[in-house]
């Protein structure tokens, strides 16, 4: 009776991690749609729990529909989640803590947070890389070397990034490598 009662828990609690487990990764995609094709990333919660968060709680207020790539520099990255058309800038939340130390490289596909000499002030930008970007990740515990967060990666449509890498820039009122016609986002999902 009592290996029975043993052997019912642990059934229970093995049935209980893998639905957690199947319920938490297939909430870990995301569908970024441009006017360009679709873009598939999945995000990595465990080595950047507050990058994810946080760019989750951009896609479920719908921040980024309507946002604009609004840097692209052909052979580095692809930069969003700042600007409307007309180079807009959009009011954000807090900025996060620095997660760059997490054990993600920024590789091509990757996403990576955005952020200001003052490592700990991303909020809802993002980029892509372009090419394997060694040089962004976190080299030391100088302001200088606190490098980039990885939180994600293109897992389809790569070939769209590829694409917006291609379209002529310019410069639009003080920004350089601004693509010259619009690359939007009109909608970020969460895939369930």
């Amino acid at each position: 009776m009592r290996v029975n009662h043993f052997f019912s828990k642990l059934l229970l609690i093995l049935c209980s991690t893998f639905i957690f487990n199947t319920a938490f990764a297939a909430e870990t995609k995301a569908l970024i749609k441009t006017n360009l094709g679709d873009i598939t990333i999945e995000l990595y919660p465990q080595q950047a729990p507050a990058s994810v968060a946080n760019f989750i709680n951009y896609v479920e207020s719908d921040f980024y529909s309507g946002i604009i790539f609004h840097r692209i520099i052909p052979g580095f990255m692809a930069q969003t989640g700042g600007f409307k058309a007309n180079m807009d800038k959009q009011t954000t939340g807090k900025p996060i803590v620095n997660e760059a130390n997490n054990g993600l490289s920024n590789e091509r596909g990757t996403l990576a947070l955005a952020r200001t000499n003052n490592p700990n002030s991303a909020t809802s930008q993002f980029f892509i890389n372009l090419k394997d970007n060694n040089f962004l990740n976190r080299s030391g515990s100088s302001p200088s070397q606190a490098g980039y967060a990885v939180f994600g990666r293109v897992v389809g449509g790569m070939d769209v990034v590829d694409k917006m890498a291609k379209q002529p820039t310019g410069k639009k009122q003080y920004y350089s490598d601004v693509p010259v016609t619009d690359i939007v986002i009109e909608s970020i999902t969460m895939l369930k």
